[in-house]
């Protein structure tokens, strides 16, 4: 197919069937659409873009060809010139600039701040609270909760700067692991940017608080975003780090390292290592006894290291091994924990996707799916975009067109 035919089949796809017809129809558009009534396009310029050498149009023209079609010129045949960047790009970069700054208000107040009393009563406030955002967490998916939990950390931030001694110390402790959470709750939400950037002030705020097991965790959540972005490498480094004392870290910490640095072994295709490290991690797991308030998903999720266990099988692609273990851990996860069981039955449609039980991947993947629109968990979105993938051999069959609607309300909504 020759570069023009792309722009003359749109043409006619408009019952344009003529050149002449479509220049002047282009035209009345142009003058409308830009409110000039000296735009005009002529038939030859037309012919010439339905030639060989079709040129690039204008960018006020490039805009009503968008506004006929729903199709960029590029898309159209034309030969993209050098440095051409979509008039909707710059649109959605201003608006990636003005979320940047809402992403960054809370952790970014500028100071000094009027001095006041600080009670240190207000720490055990502030770690009572922090459970109550888990659990809502697991009920509600992030986009209700990151206003929330985001607004305590900025009012925490500026006690921290009127506290004093193990008062002030105390605070930035407990800021940290609010730091973590909104951390948590961004990439939930399928925002990486916002994710690194509070990953970063939660190891910001565990350093100065000199705790280090609020230091190794803070380096685990750094390797979570790494884990997302695929980066095996970087997963592997910041859990060797978190560990390089792993003597002085309460088990919850070093279990916390362990299983996120299988992830990254999961990453370079080494299943042995995944086993071992996560083998390694369930023999600290009867040892976890401290009180901290941060960081006990190990504790509070049910089958917690055989979730991990079997997400590194599924990224290994051994789809049998993975959905025996999905089919274990959901007979234990409660149904009041519908934001994880959503990503864990993804991860187990993907699973039989790979074991080549597309029938059954498709059935697994209606309750996903649901949970999927209830929650607007992006990270489940795109757990859902990893089972479409594995089910492309199906994807003409009956049981392909089945997964397209039962997917078509997430796609709708995200």
């Amino acid at each position: 197919m020759s570069r023009n035919d792309a722009l003359r089949a749109a043409r006619l796809r408009k019952g344009w069937r003529t050149i002449e017809a479509a220049a002047m129809a282009m035209t009345e558009l142009g003058q409308q659409l830009l409110d000039d009534r000296q735009f005009t396009l002529s038939a030859r310029t037309w012919r010439r873009w339905e030639g060989d050498r079709p040129g690039w149009p204008a960018e006020e023209t490039a805009i009503v060809i968008h506004d006929a079609f729903g199709l960029w010129p590029e898309d159209l045949g034309f030969t993209t010139p050098p440095g051409w960047i979509r008039p909707e790009h710059h649109e959605e970069e201003q608006v990636r600039r003005q979320s940047f700054v809402s992403v960054t208000a809370a952790a970014l107040v500028a100071g000094p701040v009027a001095p006041q009393h600080v009670d240190p009563a207000l720490i055990g406030y502030f770690q009572q609270q922090l459970e109550g955002h888990y659990r809502a967490d697991m009920l509600l998916g992030p986009h209700d909760l990151i206003g929330t939990v985001s607004a305590q950390y900025q009012l925490i931030d500026k006690l921290v700067r009127s506290a004093k001694g193990e008062t002030r110390r105390g605070l930035l402790r407990v800021g940290a692991a609010y730091a973590a959470l909104v951390g948590w709750l961004y990439q939930d939400a399928g925002d990486m940017d916002g994710a690194a950037f509070w990953r970063g002030v939660t190891q910001e705020i565990a350093t100065r608080s000199r705790d280090p097991h609020l230091i190794a965790y803070s380096l685990v959540n750094q390797a979570q975003v790494r884990t997302d972005l695929g980066d095996g490498h970087a997963v592997v480094d910041l859990c060797e780090a978190a560990l390089d004392e792993a003597d002085r870290l309460v088990p919850k910490v070093r279990i916390m390292a362990m299983q996120q640095q299988a992830h990254g072994a999961s990453l370079a295709g080494e299943r042995g290592l995944v086993d071992q490290l996560i083998d390694q991690a369930d023999r600290l797991l009867p040892r976890v006894d401290d009180d901290l308030p941060w960081g006990n998903a190990c504790r509070r999720t049910p089958g917690y290291l055989e979730v991990q266990r079997a997400t590194c099988y599924g990224r290994l692609g051994l789809g049998a091994e993975a959905g025996a273990l999905w089919s274990q851990v959901l007979d234990i996860v409660p149904e009041t924990a519908r934001r994880d069981r959503g990503v864990y039955m993804a991860r187990q449609a993907t699973a039989a996707a790979a074991a080549r039980e597309p029938d059954q991947a498709v059935e697994i993947a209606r309750s996903a799916a649901t949970i999927a629109v209830e929650t607007r968990s992006a990270r489940m979105r795109l757990e859902l975009v990893t089972l479409e993938r594995a089910m492309r051999p199906w994807q003409d069959a009956p049981v392909g067109r089945d997964l397209a609607e039962v997917l078509g309300p997430v796609t709708e909504g995200s």
